[in-house]
């Protein structure tokens, strides 16, 4: 089952919405708290890779299941949040993805950056 391939953003902003509206939460939901809640969830995620190093996080997230639930609950709650506040702000996130991946692609050609990690003012 992959419901990524089935579920569209706007039925996930649609879900979220009624949730929202259920629970009289919309007074609550402007964009200044809801970039500041993202911001605390990003920590988060991040506080469960603190002083790990990176081969020893991969191999949590694939060999252990209680370990990977965690990530999976807070980066749900990243992307839940994004979506609320795109959902308050009137933003299609399909489109400002794909203008800004055009953008980068301007600043990261594939010539100058492929392989490197490099700011695309050093590049």
């Amino acid at each position: 089952m992959n419901q990524d391939k089935e579920t569209t953003i706007q039925e996930l902003k649609d879900i979220l919405k009624k949730f929202r509206d259920d629970r009289d939460w919309k007074q609550f939901h402007n964009p200044k708290d809801l970039a500041e809640a993202i911001s605390v969830e990003v920590g988060e995620l991040q506080e469960l890779f603190l002083w790990q190093d990176k081969e020893r996080v991969v191999e949590k997230i694939k060999n252990n299941p209680e370990f990977k639930a965690e990530v999976e609950k807070e980066l749900a709650d990243i992307i839940i949040f994004c979506l609320n506040f795109t959902n308050i702000t009137d933003i299609d996130l399909s489109s400002v993805i794909k203008e800004k991946i055009s953008i980068n692609g301007k600043k990261y050609s594939v010539e100058k950056s492929k392989g490197k990690s490099t700011k695309y003012n050093k590049l």
